[in-house]
């Protein structure tokens, strides 16, 4: 018989609220990424945020599947579950269903994500799930030594394209979008301050959280985002997107992006032609704008976007699902296994 769905949590022990550090977050285990991986950064900003917004570790989870990226659940003191290759959304799913009063966090990479697990993720969007999703993306395969991954560039080298890569890269964002998630954004693995920004709304957001994060991987693929992480080039190569603001960019604050129809082009600010009362103005609950946004990474005489691009707020699928168990449980009574699985036509094999 089917309890009532508020009885299913009665049983969970009631933990206090603790207050809780980086430390706190830190695991025993040895960290085995290669020395200089962006893999390092993006598992501290993680643990500074955990530790800023006083997330309970008893009630969190990380999910992953296989890579690099997959490791995280490791080396952080919360609960884990290492999946296997591409199944860390579906695993998350189950989970967030079964226990809403979780937070669940996925540590992917672009082929874990994109390549077997292409579908899961596809679907986890459009449900939105409250689940949070880091998408660690280095344009490789790291862990398998080298091969090329759903993002990596047409035509690029690699010990499994000696002649060059013959598909067309994923674009995360424009699948995340196309997927409907609710909230999308893109992170850098050497710009702390910006990754713990999109990871501290990620955390805040009711709904799927869609992070990519831009992560050097500095034994197969040394230097794929340098144009927008290094000092010397990052400014005049980003933008960072600020809700509300105009979009202004480059070391001296002096370029811009405009909408011509729907194409954005780059505008100087000092010429005498434009003004900032021509640039586009930031709005992440602008569906048509944020594919605008994430469009501009094919082209590379655009700056990247960074930061959030969207984040709105609709329906979250566990609340559906809680909800019309209890509607059925209302209506109808406590459920009947048994009468379940025998009602209708049956057959008895011999």
């Amino acid at each position: 018989m089917m309890k009532h769905i508020d009885e299913l949590f009665k049983n969970i022990p009631k933990v206090p609220i603790q207050k809780f550090t980086v430390k706190d977050f830190q695991t025993d285990q040895d960290v085995r990424w290669c020395p200089g991986c962006g893999d390092y950064s993006i598992l501290a900003q993680v643990q500074r945020v955990f530790a800023e917004l006083n997330i309970q570790k008893q009630n969190t989870v990380f999910i992953s599947g296989i890579g690099c990226s997959s490791r995280f659940p490791y080396y952080m003191d919360t609960y884990g579950f290492h999946g296997i290759h591409g199944r860390a959304t579906a695993i998350a799913s189950g989970l967030k269903v079964a226990r809403p009063d979780l937070s669940v966090w996925i540590a992917t990479g672009d082929g874990d994500g994109l390549s077997i697990g292409g579908n899961h993720f596809i679907h986890i969007c459009r449900r939105n799930i409250d689940v949070k999703i880091l998408l660690f993306n280095n344009q490789i395969y790291g862990l398998t030594k080298g091969q090329y991954s759903p993002t990596s560039e047409f035509g690029k080298i690699t010990k499994s394209s000696p002649q060059g890569v013959p598909d067309h890269p994923f674009n995360p964002l424009l699948l995340a979008l196309g997927a409907e998630a609710s909230f999308v954004a893109r992170g850098l693995d050497r710009d702390p301050k910006l990754l713990q920004q999109v990871i501290r709304r990620a955390a805040e957001h009711k709904g799927t959280a869609f992070m990519e994060i831009y992560q050097n991987c500095n034994v197969f693929n040394d230097g794929a985002f340098f144009k927008f992480t290094e000092k010397e080039t990052k400014d005049d190569n980003i933008i960072v997107l600020d809700h509300g603001k105009p979009m202004i960019f480059g070391k001296e604050k002096d370029k811009g992006i405009k909408l011509e129809g729907f194409t954005p082009v780059v505008v100087s600010l000092k010429d005498g032609k434009h003004s900032v009362n021509d640039l586009i103005v930031h709005n992440e609950k602008d569906t048509m704008l944020s594919f605008i946004l994430a469009r501009m990474s094919n082209f590379p005489e655009l700056p990247r976007p960074v930061g959030v691009l969207y984040a709105v707020e609709r329906p979250r699928y566990e609340e559906v699902i809680t909800q019309q168990i209890k509607d059925s449980i209302q209506k109808q009574g406590e459920g009947d296994l048994e009468k379940l699985l025998n009602h209708g036509e049956t057959w008895t094999i011999q």
